[in-house]
């Protein structure tokens, strides 16, 4: 066991260092001009030039590459015979201890230093430390909306294979699937927060048409209820029912009509943007948990379309197996076979997607978190682009980069003390 955690430690550091490389390249090897940003369009080139050796833009890329390496690394080198070198021990920057080697070098054990954002010169990580929570917990809901309604509905389709609702269900993940966060963001905020935001109506002919068609399907098949037909026409009444509204909308005075022939649902009340905590004039800052509900659905749509499917063939996979059979040979109730014996062994594919899903959360909360003007990480991210506060972006995506490979080994971890065939992977 103990080799194993060694092998996915070395993998697990590699991994970070190659994410660290790239991105100072990535980030450094830009056109743009931090100096310019700080300074303005209209300075003197001396001021350019000392705020250029001030943030050590002035040094060889390589050179600037060894110091963000060893601003990194929890063990690093400095100078202690010349305080003005760029590789020099600042009790105002590294919080640690320095012990001196020789007379001109000394090795520190310190916190990683992320470096000073350029905008704010406030320390990368205290903006981190701010932001990270309520992207944490938006990311926390979404996940926790997608794997009870995927575990759900994947559990009730794999009931019905083949039948129009396991269809139907799969076609719908598969969009919720295909569609960008971004999207889906606009697309919720506009429905949830504008279009129904103080009521909801609905054309009583979108209940009419289904209603009439399922009624045709049990007439003509002799009153006898045969759910995946009547579904059928169902699900084609409200195509129908769609064709003609959207038909029907060219007509002049078609919309007063709908109107009146429409029933009325409260609605939302959810505003498009806002953060966990709110500011009252009167009251000062108060936890606002409604500003949470239409990111986090907007989140989940994603893992929850990738769990509905991941559910439901696991569970095709195992109600295929020896034990399910004798189970239900025993006389066993359905809920007991499906949950109790079932269910518990097909979890695990699922597991593993919950566990990739949620890290991946956490970087694609960045469109969200824009659109919905919750502020967390990824709202810190996109105005870091925008102003191009390059330590602010590279010390976010450093940090996503190891969320992702901390849980990826917390899984390894975990397989191999529940499987010990996988130590000898």
């Amino acid at each position: 066991m103990i080799s194993f955690l060694l092998r996915k430690s070395v993998y697990a550091f590699s991994v970070l260092f190659g994410v660290v490389t790239l991105v100072f390249f990535i980030f450094n090897l830009s056109p743009s001009d931090p100096a310019r940003q700080i300074a303005g369009q209209n300075d003197s080139e001396e001021i350019l030039q000392a705020i250029r050796r001030n943030l050590g833009l002035d040094l060889p890329l390589s050179e600037r590459y060894l110091l963000y390496i060893n601003d990194l690394s929890p063990i690093s080198f400095h100078r202690v015979d010349e305080a003005e070198s760029a590789w020099s021990w600042d009790d105002e920057k590294y919080q640690g201890c320095l012990l001196e080697l020789t007379g001109s070098t000394g090795i520190s054990i310190k916190k990683p230093y992320l470096r000073r954002s350029y905008k704010s010169n406030r320390e990368v990580s205290a903006i981190i430390a701010d932001s990270i929570p309520g992207t944490f917990l938006l990311a926390t809901v979404a996940m926790a909306f997608a794997v009870f309604f995927g575990i759900v509905f994947g559990v009730l389709i794999s009931l019905r294979k083949d039948s129009p609702e396991d269809r139907f269900t799969l076609f719908v993940s598969a969009l919720g699937m295909s569609l960008p966060s971004f999207f889906m963001a606009i697309l919720v905020a506009w429905l949830g927060a504008w279009i129904w935001y103080e009521k909801i109506s609905i054309p009583l002919i979108l209940l009419a048409f289904p209603l009439l068609a399922l009624a045709y399907s049990i007439f003509r098949n002799r009153r006898e209820y045969q759910r995946g037909r009547n579904f059928r026409y169902m699900l084609w009444g409200g195509l129908a029912a769609l064709l003609v509204l959207v038909s029907a909308s060219f007509v002049e005075g078609f919309s007063s009509i709908m109107a009146f022939l429409s029933l009325s649902l409260p609605g939302t009340g959810l505003p498009m943007s806002g953060s966990l905590y709110s500011i009252d004039p009167w009251e000062g800052e108060y936890l606002n948990l409604r500003n949470l509900i239409l990111p986090a659905i907007t989140l989940g749509v994603r893992p929850l379309s990738v769990i509905i499917q991941l559910t439901r063939n696991s569970m095709l996979d195992v109600m295929g197996r020896d034990f399910v059979r004798t189970a239900k040979a025993k006389g066993l109730s359905t809920f007991r076979v499906v949950v109790v014996h079932a269910l518990r062994n097909a979890l695990n594919p699922v597991v593993t997607a919950v566990s990739g899903w949620f890290a991946s959360l956490l970087a694609g909360a960045v469109f969200v978190e824009f659109v919905f003007g919750w502020k967390g990480l990824g709202l810190e991210v996109f105005s870091a682009l925008e102003k191009e506060d390059l330590p602010v972006v590279m010390g976010a995506v450093l940090i996503i980069a190891s969320i992702f490979v901390l849980l990826n080994l917390l899984v390894d971890l975990l397989y191999a003390w529940l499987d010990p065939r996988i130590r000898l992977t």
